[in-house]
């Protein structure tokens, strides 16, 4: 296992570099971004969050802003109605509870309507460069086939890599666990035919 864990490590820092692909030039512009990447694609969401904050400049306009233009705003990407609705009281939240700073807390951020654990992992490692391991489909999918963990439940998977990987690499190894299943180790159709992790992959058992 310690040798497959080497190889996975050196193949994922030579082949991508960690980020995150939400656009955002404020705290709470990512908190939303990643509230609306629920079910949908980090490009669609960059694409309506253009027009959102450009039109919304700070909480206060976005927590005041007319519902109905929102949803015309998010509609794209789906859900629209929930979404919209958790723009404004995210918004509010912020303002009232939190004085318009992202909170530093998993408790704090999963009071945010549309913010569960995984949103908050993305959140605190970017924002805050807080050490954890945030566990979306990608990265279920990727640490199944790679035999790093034989569960499909998020909290276990992400208990289990934390156990496998150095706390100075949590947030750089989700991130390109996360870019490594968007973009070579895809659901349908993975590029196993390239993958230097081929060998140890249950793929090809």
């Amino acid at each position: 296992m310690k040798k497959n864990i080497w190889l996975i490590s050196n193949y994922l820092d030579e082949l991508i570099k960690p980020r995150c692909e939400l656009n955002y030039q404020k705290d709470y512009e990512l908190v939303i971004a990643v509230m609306l990447s629920a079910q949908t694609t980090d490009k669609g969401v960059n694409k309506v969050t253009n027009i959102l904050f450009n039109k919304y400049q700070d909480l206060n306009s976005l927590s005041q802003a007319n519902l109905e233009e929102l949803k015309e705003i998010i509609k794209p990407i789906g859900n629209y109605n929930k979404k919209s609705n958790n723009i404004i009281n995210i918004s509010k939240i912020l303002l009232e509870k939190y004085q318009g700073i992202v909170p530093k807390t998993h408790a704090k951020l999963e009071i945010l309507p549309g913010i569960g654990r995984k949103s908050a992992n993305v959140i605190l490692s970017e924002i805050y460069h807080i050490p954890t391991f945030a566990v979306d489909t990608h990265v279920i999918r990727v640490s199944n086939r790679l035999n790093l963990v034989k569960t499909k439940d998020p909290i276990k998977i992400e208990e289990k890599l934390k156990k496998i990987f150095p706390k100075k690499d949590w947030i750089k190894r989700h991130q390109q666990l996360v870019l490594f299943g968007r973009y070579y180790c895809k659901a349908l159709k993975p590029d196993c035919k390239n993958c230097k992790l081929k060998e140890i992959c249950s793929k090809n058992d």
